[in-house]
């Protein structure tokens, strides 16, 4: 059985300013608040590897693996998978940019898998980023918007 979630939420700002602040890896950390950091291990054309790296846990524990994405401008969308799966046996992320009224909604769809000797089971970990999704993306909303106030786009 397969995890699935799908989460959107519309930026009021230009579609070039959301493209561009969502799409620069290196800046995830002050984008997004559950990273530490952010870093580029390869990059090819439209293509990058990366390693993220979270925030300690309760635990001490700061959560850390390899994904690579790719970006297509034409299409305004966006594939991405783990290479380091850690528990998933897979994970594969599709971004979608849409221009709607009042500003370009933005679409994560997410589709894993646990693997077996996982810690939390499919259902757990569903509920756990159906729980954050909505968190990260109000935040990702309020600092595109806030760039867009700051330089005149909004």
């Amino acid at each position: 059985m397969a995890g699935h979630t799908e989460r959107a939420i519309v930026i009021s700002a230009p579609p070039d300013l959301v493209w561009d602040m969502t799409n620069d890896v290196e800046s995830w950390p002050n984008l997004f608040s559950e990273y530490a950091k952010a870093e580029i291990l390869h990059r090819e054309g439209d293509t990058v590897r990366f390693r993220l790296t979270m925030h300690p846990d309760d635990e001490g524990n700061a959560w850390s693996w390899v994904s690579e994405r790719t970006a297509d401008p034409a299409t305004r969308t966006v594939r991405a998978h783990r290479v380091e799966t850690g528990w998933f046996e897979y994970m594969n992320i599709r971004w979608e940019y849409r221009e709607v009224p009042g500003g370009v909604e933005m679409r994560w769809i997410q589709d894993f898998r646990m693997k077996p000797d996982s810690p939390v089971d499919l259902e757990q970990m569903t509920r756990r980023i159906d729980t954050n999704t909505p968190v990260q993306m109000k935040l990702i909303k309020e600092r595109v918007e806030q760039a867009a106030r700051e330089t005149g786009a909004a």
